[in-house]
């Protein structure tokens, strides 16, 4: 079974990918992995989304995201093609 990976530079980017695979394209939510590519947390190597300061008037931000390592989205199955191009699609900096 083939298994192809795409690196995300922000966590957002890796849940949209997610999404598409799985809503769009059918990939079953078992062949999805997503994680750190390192040893240490890691949401990214930008801030985004959620991971950003609120923009809220009177929220305060509470730390800063573990902006450590790319975040890796591995697919074991499926239509190689289509999984390359929604991962692609979606912002990975690379797919292999």
């Amino acid at each position: 079974m083939q298994k192809i990976t795409g690196e995300f530079s922000t966590r957002r980017a890796a849940e949209l990918a997610v999404e598409r695979l799985v809503q769009e394209h059918g990939v079953d939510r078992k062949q999805v992995v997503v994680q750190a590519r390192g040893q240490d947390n890691s949401a990214g190597t930008k801030p985004a989304g959620a991971d950003r300061e609120s923009g809220h008037p009177g929220e305060e931000k509470h730390g800063d995201p573990e902006l450590n390592d790319v975040i890796e989205v591995s697919v074991s199955g499926g239509d190689a093609s289509v999984i390359k191009a929604a991962m692609k699609d979606a912002g990975a900096s690379s797919v292999s």
